[in-house]
């Protein structure tokens, strides 16, 4: 027979290692190939020295002479507040007591809960890779009812709980995403909203302003400082970034990769761009007639190769943008591994108060730190066409057909 207690061990024993190993390997390429460690952690935070530049204790000199003089590796000390990364689960106590004599029927249950669980985590840690930590999602513009029209909605999805707020004060809170129209920019929410006349509204996940992990948006951000350290005194912690109007090219892409290279000895092994950009480099490709090779990545994603590195289309990388990462870099510091919040009688299934549903709520402290800042690069306004070299200039209608017309990211 089914109980409370069956149900807890099925989730500590069966569910978990199953749950924290799709969430690890198969929830994002770029997550995938993070490494992860418990170094470095103290009490709620993480700190870490990061080398830079190189040892000075080198140099030539006679066969009798003086040795070159001895000087310590150069550091800087990074510190960063772990953050709190929570997926719940509820099930009724109707559900619960109606499969009580049917293990075939609870099963599906739990199963279904724990699938609707790591789709969204996954979503969630997919989006605050690519994010600067504040956990903004989108800007609300515009407003008729409970239609909004955003700036973007690539952060956005059908069934997500989001709080809007003016500047930092809270707006309108706990709005549930019913429709993403992702033509037209515009989201369906479960409230009505009247925009404020002075300004447009922030998007965030419930609750979780400025909760986020440290993202690739912080650190190709302006703020003054990264990890608690101030870019004016270290510059090496601005990375190279590239924001002038271009088409793809693999040109473009080796410029950025040979200035890591010889000016942050950094060695890019993984490129994410939205797909609007891998699909202009297909064209590009094809239009030179290249052949577009095809990578298998860890967890089951795919790739296309620029010369041996993958390149993978994120829905979470803004419509014009390529990122190129050295991922030996980053490295996700972690409390510990996903498991379950446990009471004090050890019970993972809770009710909630004066309901009849239980709760079962999955966490990560974790943050994510990047020892090389200078060792990675984005390249923005890309164009989301190419023009075909082998047709003439002034031949626009075959230029379009050659492209495929795609201006829609």
């Amino acid at each position: 027979m089914v109980t409370l207690e069956t149900a807890d061990n099925a989730l500590k024993s069966v569910y978990l290692g199953v749950v924290a190993n799709q969430l690890n390997v198969s929830s994002n390429p770029l997550y995938a190939k993070i490494k992860r460690s418990n170094k470095d952690i103290w009490g709620k935070e993480i700190i870490k020295l990061a080398p830079y530049g190189i040892n000075g204790g080198i140099g030539a000199g006679s066969e009798t002479g003086s040795l070159p003089a001895a000087y310590e590796n150069k550091y800087v000390q990074f510190k960063a507040t772990l953050k709190n990364l929570y997926g719940r689960i509820e099930i009724s106590d109707k559900a619960i007591r109606s499969s009580a004599n049917n293990i075939g029927a609870f099963v599906n249950l739990l199963t279904d809960e724990m699938e609707g669980l790591i789709k969204a985590s996954s979503f969630n840690l997919g989006r605050m890779l690519y994010g600067d930590g504040t956990g903004i999602l989108a800007q609300a513009t515009a407003a008729s009812n409970n239609v909004v029209t955003c700036n973007k909605v690539n952060n956005l999805i059908e069934g997500m709980v989001v709080d809007f707020y003016n500047d930092s004060a809270p707006y309108l809170t706990k709005a549930r995403i019913e429709y993403v129209d992702r033509v037209n920019k515009k989201i369906t929410i479960d409230k009505n909203l009247t925009m404020p006349s002075s300004s447009n509204l922030d998007i965030y996940i419930q609750t979780s302003i400025n909760r986020d992990i440290t993202g690739l948006g912080a650190i190709f951000s302006n703020s003054t400082t990264l990890y608690g350290v101030n870019r004016a005194e270290h510059p090496w912690l601005s990375p190279y970034s590239s924001s002038v109007e271009t088409e793809i090219s693999d040109n473009l892409i080796q410029t950025a990769i040979d200035f890591l290279e010889e000016n942050a000895d950094s060695r890019i092994n993984f490129i994410a761009c939205s797909s609007a950009v891998r699909r202009a480099y297909q064209q590009y490709l094809t239009a030179y007639r290249t052949n577009i090779d095809i990578m298998n990545l860890e967890g089951g994603f795919k790739a296309i190769s620029h010369n041996g590195i993958p390149l993978v289309a994120d829905r979470f990388v803004d419509e014009d943008t390529m990122y190129l990462l050295n991922t030996d870099d980053f490295t996700l510091h972690e409390l510990c591994d996903w498991t379950w919040l446990e009471g004090a009688d050890g019970r993972i299934l809770k009710q909630a108060n004066v309901q009849p549903i239980y709760t079962a709520s999955l966490v990560k402290y974790a943050e994510l730190i990047c020892d090389k800042p200078n060792g990675q690069a984005k390249i923005s306004k890309i164009k989301s066409t190419v023009t075909n070299p082998f047709l003439p200039a002034d031949d626009s209608e075959n230029q379009s057909q050659a492209s495929g017309d795609n201006t829609q990211g």
